[in-house]
């Protein structure tokens, strides 16, 4: 199994891309570090051990330096070490920029940006001292192509990109790789509330003419947190069916 007894910590694991990517390493043999600010997170853990998986869950919120610095010190201590870690938790607030508030801004900066830079803070000198960490981020494709509507979301997106590139370069000296993701269309609960008219609309520029599912994100999480990925750090994996375009 491609994450044999890897300690690995999951933001946003209660649902969506983040369960699937927690299904998805605890069948490669991980053992399971789940956030969310979600009491879902506590069935998914309950699910996963019944089924014969090593997995905690803790109720977090990202954007609360406090309680991320306690909870990673809590998981340190649960298992000894923290080898993975997903910044997947993520959360949308669109808005033209004519008619953005402030609490919409700051709300998806919160979430998608400082809660990425609190948690690989957080975890990062465990990684160091173990000379050994993979740390992998949630970007998007509208970072590379832009979204209308969509200013403060592009905004986290596009920097979680320049962040992974600057933590791959100072981090990559102790044996952490740091890569990101950038997913298109993905079926999700966040997705399906979006209009009927606009997903239909999406169809033709996408040339693989179809909408992705969160298992392709946890499958390409999955290769940049296993050993398979020990020679690719400082990368945006673009997984959108072909849609990204500058």
């Amino acid at each position: 199994m491609r994450l044999q007894n890897k300690i690995a910590v999951i933001t946003g694991g209660a649902a969506g891309i983040g369960l699937a990517t927690a299904e998805r390493f605890a069948k490669e043999g991980a053992k399971l570090v789940l956030w969310d600010v979600s009491d879902k997170g506590n069935e998914v853990a309950q699910r996963l051990r019944k089924e014969g998986h090593d997995a905690i869950f803790k109720k977090i919120n990202v954007t609360d330096q406090d309680e991320v610095q306690t909870a990673v010190g809590e998981a340190r201590d649960h298992f000894g070490r923290i080898d993975v870690l997903i910044n997947n938790a993520g959360i949308t607030r669109d808005r033209t920029l004519l008619k953005m508030s402030k609490n919409e801004w700051d709300d998806v900066i919160g979430v998608n940006l400082s809660g990425v830079f609190y948690c690989t803070q957080a975890v990062a000198p465990i990684m160091k001292e173990q000379n050994y960490g993979r740390i992998v981020s949630a970007s998007s494709n509208v970072a590379i192509r832009g979204n209308f509507g969509q200013t403060n979301y592009v905004a986290t997106k596009s920097a979680i990109i320049g962040m992974t590139k600057v933590w791959a370069m100072e981090l990559g000296r102790y044996g952490i790789t740091v890569n990101c993701i950038a997913p298109g269309f993905i079926h999700t609960a966040m997705t399906d509330a979006m209009p009927e008219e606009v997903r239909k609309q999406s169809i033709p520029h996408i040339p693989l003419g179809k909408w992705g599912y969160p298992e392709d994100i946890a499958n390409g999480y999955l290769y940049l947190a296993s050993d398979e990925a020990s020679f690719v750090s400082g990368i945006c994996l673009t997984i959108d069916g072909g849609a990204a375009r500058p």
